[in-house]
């Protein structure tokens, strides 16, 4: 089994901490504690406003890891997500031509409904950590049918 960092390993829970807070959180900061924000928005990186799905709660957080030159191919997602490159360079390019890189250590939300195609466009490993805040039943990504 590969071993994980202590960061990487915090990230899923405190995800899922960060979408369960009230409003006006408050975290007092000290020397043990340093709470950065990486991401607040109302829309993904394309201006799409995002919408929570209706139903049941349900919460995933994927590693995802692709090759030098590796391509996801064409997908969408039917609800939000916010990814997160732990290591290399990406560049998720959507069906009218619009491109957004990003390099390690920056954060998006994804675009919804929308085709796309991320690429590892580094020359190592691409590693990013998604989190899928979405609804039980509904598919993370789809292939469309005719891309």
């Amino acid at each position: 089994m590969k071993m994980l960092t202590r960061a990487m390993l915090c990230i899923p829970g405190l995800a899922l901490a960060l979408f369960a807070l009230p409003p006006a959180f408050a975290l007092e900061t000290s020397g043990a504690v340093v709470a950065t924000t990486l991401l607040k928005t109302t829309t993904s990186w394309s201006g799409q406003k995002l919408a929570w799905p209706q139903g049941e709660a349900e919460a995933t957080v994927l590693k995802v890891e692709i090759a030098p030159g590796g391509e996801t191919g064409w997908h969408l997602h039917p609800g939000p997500s916010i990814g997160i490159v732990m290591k290399g360079t990406l560049e998720v390019t959507l069906k009218d031509g619009r491109v957004k890189r990003l390099e390690e250590g920056e954060v998006l939300a994804e675009v919804v409904s929308t085709l796309h195609n991320g690429r590892n466009v580094g020359e190592g490993p691409l590693q990013l950590v998604v989190f899928y805040p979405g609804s039980v039943g509904t598919p993370l990504s789809e292939r469309p049918k005719d891309p």
